[in-house]
């Protein structure tokens, strides 16, 4: 059997995780994204929503998205920046909060499971390979000619 290239074993799992935590995620009439969100916002301070986008790696249209469904539940409320007039503070709801901690346990419990099944060494030279490869992505010297 031909061996898979690593665009595809990247892509697979990724879709795999995504449906794992969005089926969780549903659980607490949430998604994903709306997950990483809440792990995104300081829970006490608040978050510049300036900021949301780079922390998350989300484009700017698909951010407003997610926090319109996410005021839309109540997880959010925008708040004018004291310090920045032109800005918005994103801070969340009690009802937020919940889900935070629901999101956090999620990712906790997904991290736990695949250590205790491959061993901190595996993931260790997992984190390398990664970090490798996201260096060599953001090079683009891969395709030149």
């Amino acid at each position: 059997m031909e061996k898979k290239t690593i665009d595809h074993v990247l892509r697979t799992t990724w879709q795999a995780v995504a449906k794992m935590y969005n089926d969780q995620a549903l659980k607490h009439n949430s998604t994903m994204a709306v997950g990483f969100a809440l792990l995104s916002i300081d829970p006490k301070k608040g978050t510049p929503s300036t900021s949301l986008g780079p922390k998350m790696g989300m484009e700017t249209t698909s951010l407003s998205r997610t926090l319109k469904s996410m005021e839309e539940k109540k997880f959010i409320q925008r708040k004018p920046n004291p310090d920045d007039g032109r800005g918005v503070l994103i801070y969340l709801t009690e009802l937020g909060k919940t889900n935070r901690d629901a999101s956090k346990l999620a990712v906790k419990k997904f991290n736990q499971a695949i250590i205790d099944n491959t061993g901190e060494e595996s993931i260790e030279n997992f984190h390398l390979v990664i970090e490798k490869i996201n260096e060599l992505t953001k090079d683009k010297g891969i395709f030149t000619f």
